[in-house]
């Protein structure tokens, strides 16, 4: 503490609490506006289920509201930024400070300050924090707002090792059954074991897989065997979940990091098409977080002169700008996870983008 004190200036302190301050207030009440109108949305389906006020806090707002904070972030950074700089430009506030000697460069310490907070909450955030609370919007989301969206998938075929394919043909993902159940075990190009079963169920106590009414052929060149096991099940250790044959969107969002570590490493196995939704989720919980850099700069070079009109220019011109990064995340992610573009250069575009029109207003912005 010392130590930040001897480097931290009067100048410093108020920069740091105005930003903060601003950003914290702004992104509060955005939120507040969110969740009311989100209430006044879901009003009906809350009705419908007989939930109490605790049990829509507890089993639905207290997963989205972390989320929606997370969304807002980089927007309510980018306003907060160019709010309180506008309005000290326009008190002629900024024109002493580097007057007196202080270089912009200097001036800009305590916005990266600032923003380097921002990057790290919303990084721990991302990685340890949102899997959690996703976890629980979207259980209640997938559980009572999108009940009678279909919750069935078909014709499921995966590999699930080099040597091991699975077909499913009709998997409930509610209660977590399958039907017609088979799986083919290869040595090589050859056919090995083929096991079939009316009924396969996830046990998510014992993590084991259930078969009903099953039956295993072996095959050992010429020589075959049949196994008959009709009216009798069995539990059997098989390298899947039911989270891989979800039909609902957000279960990638609410995967550890762990999870979704060992999810992308199955699916080089697996092949099953969803690589670069995986990919661009793990990159974007890293880069993400560095919107809070590229828009403070932006944010800076736009608000630091004292303009006619007071702050209601470069405040619009900010929330023009925020809202374009927005759109640009949203094309790249699309292009991403629709047209084969890299999820990791997905990732980076509009930070690289938007971090060279910042680092060229910078250059252009008074000093």
């Amino acid at each position: 503490m010392n130590f930040i004190k001897q480097r931290l200036k009067i100048i410093d302190a108020y920069i740091i609490g105005k930003y903060l301050g601003t950003f914290i207030y702004t992104l509060a009440v955005f939120v507040i506006i969110i969740v009311i109108f989100d209430l006044s949305e879901k009003f009906d389906d809350f009705l419908e289920n007989d939930l109490s006020i605790w049990q829509v806090i507890s089993q639905y707002y207290a997963g989205s509201i972390p989320f929606y904070v997370n969304m807002l972030s980089p927007l309510m950074n980018f306003i907060a930024v160019i709010f309180f700089t506008a309005k000290m430009a326009d008190q002629t506030e900024i024109v002493p400070i580097l007057s007196g000697g202080v270089s912009f460069n200097r001036f800009l310490r305590p916005y990266f300050i600032s923003a380097f907070i921002i990057f790290s909450a919303n990084l721990v955030s991302n990685l340890y924090i949102l899997p959690y609370t996703n976890k629980i919007k979207n259980k209640f989301e997938n559980e009572v707002v999108k009940k009678d969206d279909p919750y069935t998938k078909s014709n499921i075929h995966m590999k699930i090792d080099e040597n091991t394919y699975i077909y499913i043909d009709n998997f409930d993902n509610r209660s977590n059954i399958g039907y017609r159940f088979a799986l083919d075990k290869f040595k090589g190009d050859v056919l090995e074991k083929k096991l079939i079963a009316e009924q396969i169920a996830y046990d998510s106590t014992k993590r084991v897989w259930k078969l009903s009414n099953y039956s295993t052929r072996n095959i050992n060149g010429l020589k075959e065997s049949m196994t008959y096991a009709n009216g009798k099940t069995k539990d059997t250790i098989l390298d899947m979940k039911p989270d891989d044959f979800s039909v609902y969107d957000n279960v990638v969002e609410s995967m550890s990091s762990k999870e979704l570590s060992d999810k992308i490493k199955k699916e080089k196995i697996r092949g099953s098409g969803v690589m670069n939704d995986l990919l661009f989720e793990q990159y974007k919980r890293y880069i993400q977080p560095l919107s809070a850099f590229v828009l403070t700069l932006i944010g800076v070079a736009l608000s630091s002169r004292k303009v006619r009109g007071g702050v209601g220019l470069p405040l619009g011109m900010g929330i023009v700008l925020s809202f374009a990064f927005i759109v640009f995340n949203q094309f790249t992610k699309m292009f991403s996870t629709k047209g084969g573009l890299h999820p990791l250069l997905a990732n980076l575009l509009p930070t690289i983008f938007f971090g060279l029109l910042g680092l060229y207003l910078i250059r252009k912005a008074p000093k």
